[in-house]
């Protein structure tokens, strides 16, 4: 009885889905719970294939009308008849699994042979699959992430130009480009599904690592993007009065504009359908509300995390869009002054005064509502409750890292960060254990990139080289007990990550091109014996 009520519950969900398919003007790209309605629904209700191997990345034999037909023909009632169709109607996508290595393989030499495994050429998608396309050349994740995402790309590109990849880095951001101009903004990674949310906006980043020598340059050759891209998170910030709030922006008391996670969506996602349906059930919070916070949290990056939680514990207490994050307006701090120096690089007076003065109130705002002097760190704030988070979290080094902090916050940070975030293997991304992999014990290789570069941004070199050496060490054990190189790491126990939705996946894009970069950075720790101390 359950089952069958939490089937119809599902299915009306995605007739509510289907009715509000177009969102805030962007081109109707239909995702696989529009396309197979109930079908899909029984499929997600269902959890035919365990792990991250997700019916939404499969591909079609034949065109949805004509599979849709043969669903109400077949009518599958059983688990094992519905595992037989899907199976008869739809191509599972090959799973790239890295290969063995030697023993005496290193890190570095593992790191450079595994590109081409992650590299996929430009296709057009098959018809009807949730694939995006995009003209050139691009780079997964790896395990079961078989698409590329906004964000990784980023850090997966601090591998690629060193190991003699320039053009593939070219490429990525092509394609970022190309995604900007088609769909309005970067979304979220290059599936169907993804389109209503974006990521962390990283793009000013790996548009200056084009010319790492005069960045200015780079942005001025791709003003036109970075400035819709600004345009798309600054949504709805016209007329914005204090207390109120429109999709990525908030309206501060004070009648200064932050930023929050936000996604156009309120219905279930299409990759964590049951789970998401499972965690409104048991919130006793109104379900459209909590699926949107499941969805701004996957826009952050950070899914999940007990940064998003009221209770700090619990899912069900999700509130992503309550929360105003110091990482998104740091980094959107950042673009602000990307584009104001690509401005200047144009000779355009006019546009570099105006984003110099935008980053100059955002970085006034920030001081006042996300510092707290007496913690010593950045928190979030919580708009709708008028206070801090009071959690701490790896976030709080963001602003060193985009260079929008006093050196008296920096200090202070640095202080926070080694009595509570630095472990044996890294920075820990908070004090929490919840059990979701955004939290205590895990690590991951973006945060000890912001880490290292934003420490050494203020001068404090001894703490950067302190961090990329203790991750790096984390990294080549585990690498020497398993041969892989994983998405997330447990920087208290030296061991692959855990927690969150799906098992820890291998291959693995940032963790590959931060290594590689760390490497580059510190040349002192490319040898496994400058780590035997830690």
């Amino acid at each position: 009885m359950q089952s069958k009520r939490l089937f119809g519950l599902l299915a009306t969900l995605w007739l509510t889905a289907t009715a509000s398919a177009s969102i805030a003007g962007q081109p109707f790209v239909p995702t696989p719970s529009q396309l197979y309605g109930p079908l899909f629904v029984q499929v997600q209700t269902q959890a035919l294939r365990p792990g991250n191997d997700n019916f939404v990345d499969d591909i079609p034999k034949a065109s949805p009308l004509v599979i849709m037909e043969r669903y109400r023909a077949a009518k599958p009632r059983s688990r094992e008849e519905l595992l037989r169709f899907v199976e008869d109607n739809f191509t599972f996508p090959v799973r790239v699994r890295t290969p063995p290595i030697p023993a005496d393989r290193t890190v570095a030499a593992h790191i450079k042979r595994i590109w081409p495994l992650l590299t996929r050429a430009a296709i057009v998608p098959p018809a009807y699959s949730s694939l995006l396309y995009v003209p050139k050349p691009y780079v997964v994740p790896g395990g079961a992430f078989q698409e590329f995402y906004y964000w990784d790309s980023y850090f997966t590109m601090l591998g690629l130009i060193p190991d003699g990849h320039a053009d593939l880095a070219r490429d990525l951001v092509a394609d970022f480009s190309y995604l900007i101009e088609t769909y309005g903004h970067i979304p979220n990674g290059a599936r169907t599904f993804y389109l209503s949310r974006s990521q962390p906006p990283v793009y000013y980043l790996m548009v200056g690592l084009l010319d790492s020598d005069d960045p200015a340059k780079a942005w001025a050759s791709h003003l036109e993007d970075l400035e819709r891209e600004y345009a798309y998170w600054m949504q709805g910030a016209k007329g914005l009065r204090p207390g109120q709030s429109r999709r990525n922006v908030v309206g501060m008391p004070d009648g200064s504009i932050l930023n929050r996670y936000w996604d156009d969506r309120d219905t279930p996602r299409d990759e964590g359908y049951r789970n998401d349906v499972l965690t409104a059930r048991a919130s006793g919070m109104s379900p459209p509300q909590v699926y949107r916070d499941i969805r701004a949290a996957a826009e952050s990056g950070w899914d999940f995390s007990s940064r998003w939680f009221g209770d700090r514990r619990n899912m069900k207490t999700i509130r992503t869009t309550a929360i105003v994050p110091a990482d998104l307006n740091s980094l959107l701090y950042g673009l602000e002054e990307a584009i104001s120096r690509g401005c200047g690089e144009e000779h355009d007076s006019v546009c570099a005064q105006d984003f110099e003065s935008r980053a100059r109130r955002r970085q006034q705002a920030m001081d006042h509502y996300l510092w707290d002097q007496a913690a010593g760190d950045f928190t979030d704030y919580d708009w709708r409750r008028q206070r801090r988070t009071g959690e701490l979290s790896a976030a709080t080094i963001y602003p060193l890292f985009v260079g929008l902090a006093t050196s008296q916050q920096a200090a202070q940070v640095a202080t926070a960060v080694q009595a509570q975030l630095l472990k044996g293997g890294g920075i820990v991304t908070t004090t929490i254990h919840s059990g979701q992999q955004w939290d205590a014990p895990n690590g991951w290789a973006p945060l000890q990139w912001i880490a290292v570069r934003g420490f050494a941004r203020y001068g404090d070199d001894a703490l950067a080289h302190d961090i990329a050496a203790r991750w790096l060490a984390t990294v080549r054990r585990v690498y020497a007990n398993t041969g892989k190189m994983f998405e997330k790491y447990d920087v208290e126990h030296a061991l692959p990550g855990g927690g969150g939705e799906y098992p820890v996946q291998d291959g693995f894009g940032w963790t590959n091109g931060v290594t590689r970069g760390l490497l580059q950075l510190y040349p002192d720790l490319r040898s496994a014996a400058a780590h035997q101390r830690l």
